[in-house]
């Protein structure tokens, strides 16, 4: 307990999913959390669970203008800001024949340009705060080759590529402020439940054989899997760890063992 005591976290994405485990799990460990997600119902209810160290922002991270006014709120009511936590992501099924333009647009805006805002304007005020921690969610899809998933890959590869941009620059001018990816494998989260679904909408599963039994369900992490390795990250325990890209997969990534199956022709 209190491995982040003192610390004030930003945490987009924060209403459901790896963003709420992320931020139940800062709080637990003494951070003041500002929830940040579109879900205004859900963030303000988890929010509200969380107690008077947490607080909710409604906040569409494809937009520039609303990234400066979040960061500059939280410099006045906060005082400081120590750890970003960049996790807002969307995902759509889609391959590199049929992933529309407005597909590829959307998923890039959320993912790629939010996290590019976020670590933009979050550096200036860690810079004032003495230092800082930002951390960005990737994802093993741009580890592997997941085809069916065109526009999420490639916006995850963006974060990862971003990540390590960051975290250099701010070593060359010594800023004090590190900048690390986690690359979660499937997770027990709504976003990748919904994905079957999603797929089979897009017809880019092969409908099963009904003479087969079922194949077996894929073992899903915990959310709190990915919410530690942020606390890690977040905290000073990690003061020597910058630029890194941190898979968590059970060997998902060493096997290429669940890549999605091809659509049917």
């Amino acid at each position: 307990m209190g491995r982040l005591s003192g610390k004030v976290a930003i945490v987009t994405g924060a209403a459901k999913g790896l963003g709420e485990a992320d931020a139940r799990l800062m709080i637990q460990e003494g951070a003041r959390v500002v929830l940040t997600d579109v879900d205004e119902a859900n963030g303000a209810r988890v929010a509200a669970e969380l107690g008077a160290a947490a607080r909710f922002v409604r906040h569409d991270v494809r937009h520039e203008d609303e990234w400066k006014a979040l960061i500059a709120d939280v410099m006045v009511r906060e005082g400081r800001l120590d750890v970003l936590v960049n996790n807002a992501g969307v995902v759509e099924a889609g391959d590199i024949e049929n992933t529309t333009a407005e597909n590829w647009r959307f998923v890039m805006a959320v993912s790629a340009d939010g996290t590019f805002y976020g670590c933009k304007h979050a550096i200036p005020a860690m810079k004032a705060s003495g230092g800082g921690s930002i951390i960005n969610m990737a994802s093993v899809a741009c580890v592997d080759g997941y085809p069916t998933v065109l526009s999420y890959s490639a916006a995850k590869g963006a974060v990862e590529a971003l990540s390590r941009s960051v975290a250099v620059h701010c070593v060359q001018n010594r800023l004090n402020i590190r900048c690390n990816s986690i690359h979660p494998g499937s997770m027990d989260t709504p976003m990748v439940r919904s994905m079957g679904q999603k797929l089979a909408e897009a017809g880019m599963v092969a409908p099963p054989k009904t003479d087969a039994p079922p194949p077996p369900a894929p073992v899903l992490g915990a959310a709190n899997d990915i919410a530690w390795a942020v606390v890690y990250l977040a905290s000073d325990e990690s003061r020597f760890v910058n630029g890194h890209k941190l898979v968590i997969d059970n060997t998902v990534t060493v096997t290429s063992g669940t890549l999605p199956p091809p659509r049917a022709n």
